[in-house]
């Protein structure tokens, strides 16, 4: 998926997807640097579907990346949310009460 020219376009790309989201609200409520096998640990999830996701979330601009470490053979990326639309915001947590009553 091409990254968006316009960050508002990315954002609502980005949450288009439910896996996206909560990602997103993860990454939000966390406010720290998570890697993507810490999220597919936290949301139970594989992790190649996850990474998927976060570099798609990533080309969007949703989610940055704020740094990397050595780990066996491999590098680890960690990224933090990036998401400061009020809109997007209120939309995610939109999203959490909505789940908690439960669709019909």
């Amino acid at each position: 998926m091409p990254a968006a020219s316009d960050p508002a376009t990315g954002l609502f790309i980005a949450l288009a997807h439910p896996l996206r989201r909560r990602i997103l609200r993860h990454l939000v409520e966390v406010a720290d640097e998570v890697s993507p096998r810490e999220l597919a640990e936290a949301l139970n999830q594989p992790l190649s579907r996850l990474s998927y996701h976060v570099t798609v979330l990533a080309q969007c601009r949703a989610i940055e990346l704020v740094g990397t470490a050595p780990v066996r053979g491999s590098t680890q990326h960690f990224y933090r949310a990036a998401v400061d639309a009020r809109w997007a915001l209120i939309a995610l947590e939109a999203c959490v009460e909505q789940a908690g009553r439960g669709r019909r």
